[in-house]
């Protein structure tokens, strides 16, 4: 009779754990990049892919569609990466993804029509979802318990850092295209990941064996369900009002100018203010949480981002420089959050499903996520303006505090 097979491996060294981290930072602060630099080049982007001027109502369309795509991408990834990882392992799977999103990133450089950007942008996001999901179950599993939470703090951090980034090109690079020349880091980074990183010792100590009780645990288990069910409704619902809020501020931006000013410092900047403050959130998430425990902390997160979210888009008819400081409150708070349930949400569930079930906390409410960006269009027509329209996406963290404040 076949049993589960427990093999003894070799524990890995601490240089060898501070090589991984190093480029799972890169590969995830680079996703941060990746998943924003569309956003603050599409003002300027669509109008050249299409060879013509086009109105506000045009611009929400087809950026509706560029970002959705993606969004729809991400989920795809997110899904599938996590059953490949759990059935050939961790480095492998995050060469692939590490690889997929920086050669879609390249492909970008010489796009020649939308049609063709919806493509790449759609490889681009399944790649940024399964390094997102990857890079946190290799790092929670090679890492000492002790350190774990805030090693993987840290690393949830390397995503605004690469909004900052994008922030950083924008200013940089009036030429688009050429900013997207940033995909090769990741493509070098993938390389290394093959050539240099140890397999997780934990998820080779556990071999798939048909028959054994382990094979046949599932995601939806009795056991699993609650915590999946949780972890997905938060997780979903804190994304849909992130994303929608990041995809679509520095074109709402565009439209609180002047008409004639190009507005490239002003999305640049509000950029790297998203950066800084979904950094400097993340860098606290885990001290917040330590002093007022989890629960506590996040319902104190949500609530602002619903109250911060009204005061951005209610209050401001014209650009000013108060939206720089509104701005960076708003991205304090969804680094706290996003700090606080990457570290949370892993250690949920065994490290047979983990990463298949990490991928559907992560990425089941992308779907959603991505159909209601989609309609972002319509929402600027029918509520009369950007601001407007982005005020729906202060609904989600609504959903995020009840389901928050009914956990145990």
């Amino acid at each position: 009779m076949e049993t589960l097979e427990i093999q003894r491996v070799e524990p890995i060294s601490v240089s060898q754990k501070w090589l991984a981290f190093f480029l799972c930072v890169v590969a995830y602060a680079l996703s941060g990049t990746v998943s924003t630099l569309m956003s603050v080049y599409l003002p300027v982007a669509i109008p050249e892919l299409k060879g013509t001027a086009v109105s506000e109502a045009e611009l929400g369309e087809i950026g509706a569609y560029v970002n959705a795509v993606y969004l729809y991408g991400w989920m795809c990834g997110g899904l599938l990466f996590g059953v490949v990882s759990d059935r050939i392992g961790r480095k492998k799977s995050l060469t692939l993804v590490t690889a997929l999103y920086g050669i879609s990133t390249c492909l970008v450089t010489i796009v020649p029509d939308w049609y063709s950007l919806l493509a790449i942008r759609f490889t681009a996001g399944m790649g940024v979802g399964g390094v997102l999901l990857i890079t946190t179950v290799y790092i929670s599993e090679i890492w000492d318990d002790r350190s774990r939470a805030v090693i993987l703090g840290v690393l949830a951090v390397c995503f605004p850092i690469g909004i900052v980034t994008t922030g950083s090109l924008n200013l940089m690079f009036s030429n688009w295209r050429t900013a997207f020349g940033i995909g090769f880091i990741p493509v070098a980074a993938a390389l290394l990941v093959f050539l240099l990183l140890p397999e997780s010792d934990r998820w080779k100590g556990v071999r798939e064996v048909r028959g054994s009780q382990e094979v046949r645990e599932s995601i939806f288990d009795a056991q699993n369900r609650p915590n999946l069910i949780r972890g997905s409704l938060i997780f979903g619902a804190v994304l849909i009002g992130l994303w929608g809020i990041f995809s679509w501020l520095p074109t709402w931006a565009q439209s609180l100018l002047a008409s004639g000013q190009d507005g490239q410092k002003e999305r640049g900047l509000l950029m790297i203010l998203l950066g800084i403050g979904g950094i400097t959130g993340g860098v606290f998430s885990g001290i917040l949480m330590n002093r007022f425990g989890k629960k506590n902390t996040l319902l104190a997160t949500f609530a602002t981002c619903v109250v911060m979210c009204g005061v951005l888009f209610i209050t401001n008819r014209t650009f000013s420089n108060i939206i720089y400081i509104e701005t960076a409150m708003l991205a304090f708070c969804f680094g706290i959050s996003q700090g606080a349930l990457s570290s949370y949400i892993p250690e949920l569930f065994p490290f047979a499903v983990r990463g298949t079930a990490t991928g559907f906390c992560f990425n089941v409410g992308r779907f959603f996520t991505a159909t209601a960006v989609f309609f972002i269009g319509s929402l600027v027509t029918v509520l009369g303006g950007f601001g407007n329209a982005l005020l729906v996406f202060s609904l989600p963290f609504l959903v995020a505090l009840f389901v928050t404040f009914r956990s145990k």
